[in-house]
């Protein structure tokens, strides 16, 4: 009973263990700053303000602002005004951000995109751009417009003069040498807008996008194959992918339920058969020592009585007859030894036991009752036994 108890508790104390790492690893959801909105926070971006340590990685946090929106403020940033994330791709590991005041290009330009001590990287759309100021003088001639593959920054633009962007080393040249505009900055940056990859740019550059990427951790193959990504653990820094089994599965917060409604009664199903089967062998032993006491007197051994043989003086006590030729003995009687199963010759002495009248060989008969006090045929005692 004491093993089968034991081994209840292990069940229980395991069962326990493993429902609290499933929690450990899957007590995070997805998290929107808009509910309107049908992107959502997802693991390794958190919201510190609404979800647990453990739901996102370190230095990936976000923040909401009073309108839905979701912010991202990079430590080595100059600006106190947080970027605004605009979307994520976590099949890519991808993020797009905007400036709340519409105006990417001063980011650029001020070194105010610093992404030293953060997890993020440059987009895989980066690309080198030159600033030009151009007076509007030399732009505000109708039959002298911006060449195509260049876009204005009006807000960094003023009343007489106004600053393009191009990313073509030809376009640069022309606008230095026909426009007379001057060189600003050549920066690497990495814009995006809609269009992006067509072969068209955008009219203004100003309310565009910065895109990011970032490689650790590496949850691309994992969201990929329809799983979610999180810590393996409640501890460090090990990601795990959590399959729910493609993308007909239940979600992991549902297989959790699921995993408690069904583990816990069947846990109490199993502590309760370890305990009837323990009662039931308790009663059993109970029962057999119950009988055993009962019957223990019959299995006490008994008085041993010794039956010795006759003595001497006794045996020869009993009449003798020698045969005669015709063999024929006083009483009718078998003409064979019971003892030696020899048939009685002609001059034989034989003895007969005066109780019964048998007859045996004498010497036959004087060996068995020196052993045996009965008559070897019908175990009768003679009257002057000794015992």
């Amino acid at each position: 009973m004491h093993h089968l108890f034991t081994s209840a508790i292990l069940s229980l104390i395991i069962f326990l263990s493993s429902t609290a790492h499933l929690q450990a690893v899957e007590i995070c959801q997805y998290f929107s700053c808009n509910k309107h909105r049908h992107d959502t926070i997802q693991f390794p971006f958190r919201v510190p303000r609404n979800q647990t340590i453990r739901c996102g990685y370190p230095g990936f946090d976000l923040s909401c602002n009073s309108n839905g929106g979701t912010l991202l403020k990079l430590p080595s940033s100059n600006s106190s005004d947080p970027l605004v994330v605009q979307g994520i791709d976590y099949s890519y590991q991808l993020l797009w951000i905007s400036d709340p005041k519409k105006c990417v290009p001063n980011r650029i330009l001020n070194m105010d995109l610093n992404l030293t001590g953060s997890p993020y990287g440059l987009g895989p759309d980066s690309a080198e751009y030159s600033f030009l100021n151009c007076t509007n003088d030399n732009l505000g001639d109708p039959n002298s417009p911006i060449p195509g593959g260049t876009s204005v920054v009006s807000c960094l633009s003023g009343g007489n003069f106004t600053v393009v962007v191009t990313a073509e080393k030809v376009l640069e040249e022309k606008m230095v040498g026909d426009l007379k505009c001057e060189m600003i900055k050549r920066v690497v940056a990495p814009l995006w807008w809609p269009e992006f990859g067509y072969g068209s740019y955008p009219d203004d550059m100003s309310d565009i996008f910065i895109q990011l990427s970032w490689d650790i951790p590496g949850c691309r193959d994992c969201v990929i194959r329809g799983g979610s990504c999180g810590f393996a653990g409640d501890s460090g820094l090990s990601v795990g992918c959590f399959l729910s089994g493609g993308n007909g599965g239940l979600p992991l917060s549902v297989k959790y339920g699921l995993i408690l409604g069904a583990g816990i009664p069947g846990l109490v199903c199993m502590i309760g058969l370890t305990f009837y089967i323990s009662g039931r062998v308790r009663a059993y032993h109970q029962h057999r020592r119950h009988v055993n006491s009962e019957v223990s007197p019959a299995i006490y051994p008994q008085p041993i009585i010794l039956t010795m043989g006759l003595d001497g003086p006794t045996i020869e006590s009993y009449p003798k007859t020698i045969l005669g030729e015709s063999r024929r003995l006083p009483k009718p009687s078998d003409g064979t030894c019971p003892i030696c199963l020899s048939e009685y010759e002609p001059n034989e002495t034989l003895r007969s036991i005066p109780e019964c009248n048998h007859y045996f060989h004498a010497d036959c008969i004087d060996e068995w009752l020196r052993m045996n006090a009965t008559c070897p045929l019908c175990r009768n005692s003679p009257q002057k036994s000794s015992s």
